[in-house]
């Protein structure tokens, strides 16, 4: 028997248990909103029986296409920059058609991640096809792997805080990539410089971001370590430690 798809407040209740109860309905508008197109666009995918991980799959491919075009320059990079959009959008529809199909997965969580870590790689290469410099993508993509490092291993120990929102998360990252693409077909004679700045862009805000993170997660990692370490004894699970790190 096909289990029926959620309505919108469905989606949106599920959508929100799986982040740590932010309740999007009453939430920031922007976000409301961009939940609500999410969820009308992926509402048909579901229910033709198209997977999450191929939705995550043809994100990823359709995002590597951008790389031809921004070696091509001219105006192709303005071809580029609408790749990198759709590719944004496929990135949060894959979301929306595992909470809407039931099929939220630690594996699709995972694939989820890498497929992320491999767009932010491609757009860091088609800033150097631009003509930025090597040393400052090098640069940009290190702050992005130390960014969400950071993310993971507070993860790991239980950091969960969905109100963390920094400078350079993705969706910041990929408005610099659209910008730095734009410019570069408006003005093709400037395509490095372009590139160039779009790589700045993306290793200040998430330079920025690895900040405002790491300041969050120690203070409330931090915070549970001393709680926990005033509890009774006896109230301790067995096993249980206080780290000295």
């Amino acid at each position: 028997m096909t289990t029926p798809v959620p309505d919108r407040d469905g989606f949106l209740r599920e959508w929100s248990g799986l982040h740590g109860g932010y309740d999007a309905t009453t939430g920031m508008w922007l976000v409301r909103w961009w939940l609500g197109l999410v969820y009308r666009l992926g509402r048909p995918l579901a229910v033709g029986g198209i997977g999450p991980t191929s939705i995550t799959v043809a994100g990823t491919l359709l995002t590597g296409a951008m790389l031809p075009a921004a070696a091509l320059g001219g105006p192709y990079p303005l071809l580029a920059a609408m790749i990198v959009v759709a590719g944004g959008l496929l990135d949060n529809l894959d979301g929306c058609v595992a909470v809407l199909t039931r099929r939220v997965t630690p594996w699709g969580y995972v694939l989820d991640s890498l497929a992320d870590r491999i767009c932010d790689g491609i757009y860091l290469v088609a800033f150097w096809l631009l003509g930025a410099p090597g040393g400052v993508c090098a640069v940009a993509g290190a702050a992005v792997a130390l960014l969400e490092y950071l993310r993971a291993r507070a993860g790991n120990v239980g950091f969960c805080e969905i109100g963390v929102v920094t400078v350079g998360e993705r969706p910041t990252r990929i408005i610099i990539t659209v910008i730095a693409m734009l410019g570069a077909a408006i003005d093709p004679g400037r395509a490095d410089l372009a590139g160039m700045i779009g790589a700045a862009a993306t290793a200040t805000v998430c330079a920025g971001g690895l900040i405002q993170l790491g300041i969050v997660v120690h203070r409330t990692l931090r915070t549970a370590t001393l709680r926990t370490a005033t509890l009774p004894t006896a109230t301790l699970p067995t096993g249980a430690g206080v780290s000295r790190h």
